[in-house]
């Protein structure tokens, strides 16, 4: 039996934050706390503060703010000698630097986070770090490595009842197992994702979860209609809480549905408007994706072909250079699919 979702990164002062609390109140309260913190010499209240700062900046884009921040908490945590605070700024620390694409960096930022967790005997931050590094080699396409560290971290959530992580993890092996083609297994993860984050009123979690299962409808089903009714559902989720980049993310899955759909021109506009959100907040994964969508909407619309062949030959170069492994595979479709002949080195 899950309790409800509960958010381990807002501490001292900030525990009474909901995981639902909308990230503009985090900020401006985690920024109350931590500046008289600051005045009354309270390095640990500090330390922990800080780390809801860096983290409303992050999920907010704010990328150079979150970084001041989180690297503020951990050398204010370092002076306080609080081992615990040190591995949650890292583990901040770790997620950025994946946001931003720097996925060498988060791996060894989080794998430091998890040693120090478990040397401060916080089990919660541990779990967290090593969720971090599952999800990075998650996006870096790396399967066979994380898969067991997947199912390991959910085994854990499911023990302790801990909804939040539980969602996490059912959410990140789902993706794996669509990712591979097992489209029923991943929308039944999906599904129990999102009854359990609903139940535990975890909406981050059952946004996520929602546009899963949108992505499944589309690309098994052809249901596009329920589609884009679970990613409407899931964006008001989304902008309830200010979430930036799953909102990103959510527009990005709407042009996907809507191209799958043949409905070239929306996916075109709504590609457009996830490219600038991601631009906006400094995320290269997200930047790239979009504007792969952009360039296939664009070909169908009638561009020319030479200027798509060399914009996704750009794009091949843009997504091996961020670490995603399966990145020149995804282009190579895109070319047989858009009727091209990828340029020579293209397949290597």
């Amino acid at each position: 039996m899950y309790g409800k979702a509960f958010a381990p990164e807002y501490q001292g002062a900030l525990t009474s934050l909901s995981v639902n609390s909308p990230l503009t109140d985090v900020l401006a309260a985690g920024t109350e706390h931590l500046r008289a913190a600051e005045r009354a010499g309270a390095r640990q209240e500090a330390a922990r503060s800080g780390l809801a700062v860096a983290e409303a900046h992050r999920r907010l884009g704010q990328v150079a703010d979150a970084d001041r921040a989180w690297k503020a908490s951990y050398r204010t945590a370092r002076e306080a000698g609080d081992t615990a605070a040190m591995a949650w700024a890292l583990w901040s620390g770790g997620t950025l630097a994946r946001q931003r694409g720097a996925l060498p960096l988060a791996w060894r930022l989080l794998r430091l986070a998890a040693d120090l967790g478990e040397r401060a005997g916080d089990v919660v931050v541990r779990g967290y770090s090593l969720a971090g590094m599952a999800e990075t080699g998650r996006i870096q396409g790396d399967y066979e490595a994380v898969t067991a560290l997947h199912e390991q971290l959910l085994a854990e959530a499911r023990r302790r009842g801990e909804a939040r992580h539980t969602v996490w993890a059912l959410e990140g092996i789902a993706q794996i197992h669509r990712n591979t083609g097992a489209y029923d297994t991943a929308y039944a993860m999906f599904e129990e994702a999102a009854d359990i984050a609903a139940r535990a009123d975890d909406r981050r979690g059952h946004a996520w979860a929602l546009r899963g299962l949108a992505d499944i409808l589309s690309v098994r089903d052809g249901n596009t209609e329920r589609a884009l009714e679970l990613l409407s559902e899931a964006e008001a989720g989304c902008r309830a809480m200010n979430l930036l980049g799953a909102l990103a993310y959510n527009h990005k899955m709407r042009g996907n549905v809507l191209y799958r759909a043949g409905r070239y021109e929306e996916a075109r506009e709504i590609y457009a408007q996830a490219l600038a959100e991601f631009e906006g907040m400094d995320e290269p994964r997200g930047t790239a994706l979009a504007r792969l969508g952009l360039v296939k909407s664009r070909a169908r619309l009638g561009r020319d072909r030479a200027e798509t062949t060399a914009d996704l030959d750009a794009l091949a170069r843009e997504l091996e250079g961020i670490g995603l492994r399966h990145g020149r595979a995804m282009v190579l479709r895109a070319y047989g699919e858009l009727g091209l002949t990828a340029p020579e080195g293209t397949a290597r």
